[in-house]
């Protein structure tokens, strides 16, 4: 087994109570194979688990301010799943860490995305129980950084009206004004098309199959219309 020390360096996190890392990567094989009581990190994960989801939505709450519930539970739901856990395992290289019973060893556990998706809350737990929430909360958003700027395309897709109104009035006390154009097709196939305007000036149009979805497919258009135009000037 490679030595924990190398591990801590990649976790950014000296343990005081190394038997916590140790426990934490320990799995359940090892006491299913010795058919005894013995410890392994299935505690941890539970622990690990509530501490990443109250981390991740503590972040999404205040990065994305004009989400609804619906959105943010949908943001955390793309961080937290267990091929995202498992990614980020492997790439911390949990799996040569594992402490695995000969049979899991020989079944290619350390590379079974749901033993690496454990491990990777149960060493959040550790980090948690040895360090406390602040360190446990440096270890998540310093993992999930990359993952919290791809979201910002969702956040806005989930809430564009929202997204939008929140850039304008950051220049205006006015807020953006939706304007139904038209109507097409048949009557079990509709086509609406809506407008966007602030402050007279129509920002963008959208199209959809109710006239909510064409606004919110306005509001994109024009997000995506006034972040290019900030990027052309700077």
């Amino acid at each position: 087994m490679s030595n924990f020390a190398e591990l801590q360096l990649l976790l950014g996190h000296n343990f005081r109570d190394e038997n916590l890392l140790r426990l934490a990567l320990t799995h359940p094989s090892v006491a299913h194979e010795a058919n005894a009581a013995l410890t392994h990190n299935q505690r941890l994960e539970f622990l690990g688990d509530a501490v990443l989801g109250l981390v991740l939505s503590r972040e999404l709450f205040e990065k994305f301010s004009t989400a609804d519930e619906g959105a943010l539970t949908k943001s955390r739901a793309k961080l937290v799943n267990s091929v995202s856990l498992a990614a980020h395992a492997r790439e911390l290289g949990l799996g040569a860490y594992l402490i695995l019973s000969r049979g899991e060893e020989n079944t290619g556990g350390r590379e079974r995305a749901s033993a690496l998706a454990d491990a990777f809350e149960s060493v959040l737990g550790a980090i948690f129980l040895d360090g406390g929430f602040d360190a446990a909360r440096e270890f998540v958003l310093r993992e999930f950084a990359a993952d919290f700027s791809a979201l910002t395309d969702a956040a806005d897709i989930a809430n564009p009206k929202g997204e939008l109104q929140e850039l304008l009035q950051a220049r205006s006390p006015l807020a953006p004004e939706y304007e139904f154009i038209s109507a097409s097709g048949p009557d079990h196939d509709r086509i609406f098309e809506c407008a966007v305007r602030h402050a007279s000036n129509e920002l963008a149009r959208g199209t959809g199959k109710s006239k909510k979805a064409a606004e919110s497919a306005a509001a994109l258009a024009a997000l995506e219309k006034l972040r290019a135009e900030k990027s052309a000037q700077s």
